[in-house]
């Protein structure tokens, strides 16, 4: 039972040690680092943190999601890849985004500190509509992204009918789809000299530009050879000057460009790479469908995302295939693995040349 004038920890947040004792953490991890509860008759103190610990993603078991120690990106990688942010939502309180430490690459050490913080979302807007900003929380001319995401992040898909009703009404969908093909409509926000990192998706999508100014890069999924992948997204961060002594082979990727502004739609086929650069500050949406079988598809994916399943499959046994080459000597591996790609080549490439 709660001590007097403490606030209860939410009931996620609790676990159980080893013996069976019940430990609460209400604002920070496990061990001797966590914060205790308050004791009777003090005053419940409660962080930025704590107050916003209900939001979009649910923290991990045993662990307050806001207590961790996230990893802020350095400013270096903060101007490049801008801070993702996520809208969340209390019950009865109007919509907020909070930053969280979640640099897509790190190019130099972490300072390993968190940032703590919500905002409300006219005070997000106006900030990611600034160059220069007088409040800030890393540095003046750092970049704002809003992503919007479902009420469970991890299971809800993004509706813009959802989670941004009014709005909704302004958006004219075109209708290449049947309604049951529909998977998610995104709303996103950016600031000027944002850039997203270049990746495919697995469906097809449209892109709306519904004010400012985009830029985006593409390239055939046929031109994957020279992207250094690393799952879904290329390693190559900066597509207009990329770095050719790490990575020689980009310049081969044909490379196709275009601009967006208000008002203008971009039709994205899936597995088409894609790199987006924001000109100018703007608010755009994604809208996803489906164009294989419903079954094609990970039934647990709520960004669009993950590869078909058969696919999936296919790179598991491909990777158990690898792992039982190592057993041989280096040069009969060396041979039977260009066997392998000569077959994959065979029986998987298409045939024709465009």
């Amino acid at each position: 039972m709660a001590a007097a004038g403490a606030r209860p920890v939410p009931p996620r947040l609790r676990s159980r040690g080893k013996q069976g004792r019940r430990r609460s953490f209400p604002h920070g991890g496990a061990g001797a680092g966590a914060r205790r509860p308050a004791a009777a008759g003090a005053p419940a103190q409660r962080s930025a943190e704590a107050a916003s610990w209900r939001w979009g993603e649910p923290p991990a078991r045993g662990r307050a999601r806001q207590g961790e120690r996230e990893r802020c990106c350095t400013s270096r990688a903060f101007r490049r890849a801008g801070a993702p942010w996520r809208p969340w939502r209390r019950a009865g309180r109007p919509w907020r985004c909070r930053w969280r430490g979640w640099p897509r690459r790190r190019e130099s050490s972490s300072c390993g500190t968190s940032i703590p913080g919500t905002l409300p979302f006219d005070v997000f807007v106006r900030r990611a509509a600034e160059v220069k900003h007088k409040e800030y929380f890393l540095s003046e001319d750092e970049k704002y992204y809003l992503r919007s995401v479902g009420e469970d992040a991890r299971k809800d898909i993004a509706d813009i009918r959802k989670q941004f009703p009014v709005l909704a009404e302004d958006i004219h969908i075109p209708e290449y789809f049947e309604k049951e093909q529909f998977f998610s409509s995104i709303f996103r926000i950016s600031s000027a000299g944002l850039q997203l990192w270049t990746h495919y998706d697995v469906m097809d999508n449209f892109l709306i530009q519904v004010t400012g100014k985009k830029r985006v890069v593409l390239y055939s999924p046929r031109d994957a050879p020279y992207l250094y992948l690393s799952g879904t997204k290329s390693e190559v961060l900066d597509v207009d000057n990329p770095d050719l002594q790490k990575y020689p082979l980009f310049v081969k990727a044909k490379r196709y460009e275009c601009v967006l502004e208000a008002g203008d739609v971009l039709f994205i086929p899936a597995l088409w790479f894609h790199s987006v650069i924001s000109e100018e500050f703007g608010v755009a949406v994604n809208v996803f469908w489906k164009h294989l079988p419903a079954e094609s598809y990970d039934k647990s994916d709520a960004y669009g995302n993950k590869d078909p399943m058969a696919a999936s499959r296919a790179l598991q046994i491909l990777d158990r295939a690898l792992k039982t080459l190592e057993e041989l000597p280096e040069e009969y591996r060396d041979f039977y693995a260009r066997r392998m790609v000569l077959r994959i080549q065979e029986k998987a490439y298409r045939n024709d040349c465009g």
